[in-house]
């Protein structure tokens, strides 16, 4: 079993900063990409940023510029810098990780959500 423990959400005004840091735990061989998600009111979870294992990243094109995606591979952590919120960040945001399990399994976790409220 592997665990997602998420930190560091909150309210903030627009034009400010929130780090977002999710560690990974458990029984865990590799972390093939670790990845941050978000869902709005009403809309559909959708992917922010990704980081796989050999360093190459990706971004929604609304966070470009703003957001940073980075790892720790020492502690199993990824964190996400997000800079010049806007009130269209608000959202629960999840944490994602895919692994190769100790038992050779590759597997999918989702870690329980991270409130960020943006205010105008």
């Amino acid at each position: 079993q592997v665990q997602l423990v998420e930190s560091g959400g909150g309210l903030v005004q627009a034009g400010g900063s929130l780090r977002l840091s999710c560690t990974a735990s458990g029984s865990i061989r590799s972390i093939n990409a670790m990845s941050w998600y978000r869902q709005a009111p009403g809309k559909q979870r959708e992917l922010v940023a990704v980081r796989l294992s050999g360093g190459s990243t990706n971004y929604a094109d609304s966070v470009k510029g703003r957001f940073t995606i980075s790892r720790d591979n020492a502690k199993n952590t990824v964190n996400l810098q997000m800079n010049t919120l806007k009130p269209d960040d608000t959202a629960v945001y999840y944490c994602h990780v895919n692994v190769v399990t100790m038992n050779d399994y590759g597997m999918n976790y989702w870690g329980k959500g991270t409130l960020v409220t943006v205010s105008s």
